[in-house]
């Protein structure tokens, strides 16, 4: 079995899932509210720092797996795809009317289908420029993070 802390980190990895969600199961799993926050705070910076500069490759592949013949990988690449569509649609109003902060605050918002992963496709999609989006993504999914530990906090504190 895994440790409890990796698994948290990996965990703060995923697609839809990242930060705010595995720093509940951080705090499910009996890790202390300060580990299962430095833990999602890490896949969230790791998530921030990386995904603008892979997307383009994973992009590509995706694209190219897709027109492919019919394989066991062209039905993966074809819901990526329908996935970046579908993220298009939802930060389209935000990210371009209010660019940088429109993103922050698209990725700040612990909802599904928000967060690092889909503001990072965003900022892709729509060529925001990395000096800005990879700041975005940062500050958008620590404060993430930090609204769902306030939330925690807040209910923690009205349930004694």
């Amino acid at each position: 079995m895994m440790s409890e802390p990796l698994y948290v980190l990996l965990l703060s990895l995923l697609p839809s899932f990242e930060g705010r969600y595995a720093l509940l199961v951080g705090i499910s799993l009996g890790l202390t509210l300060p580990v299962s926050f430095l833990l999602s705070s890490l896949g969230v910076i790791t998530l921030s720092l990386t995904l603008p500069h892979v997307l383009p490759f994973i992009d590509a592949i995706a694209r190219g797996l897709a027109e492919d013949s019919p394989s066991a990988l062209s039905k993966p690449a074809l819901l990526y795809l329908r996935y970046l569509d579908g993220a298009r649609r939802r930060a389209f109003k935000y990210v371009i009317k209010y660019g940088f902060a429109g993103l922050l605050l698209f990725v700040a918002v612990p909802l599904p289908a928000t967060g690092v992963w889909t503001g990072a496709i965003v900022a892709y999609l729509f060529g925001m420029d990395k000096k800005r989006s990879i700041p975005a993504l940062l500050l958008g999914g620590l404060l993430s993070n930090s609204i769902v530990l306030l939330l925690i906090l807040t209910y923690s504190a009205m349930s004694l």
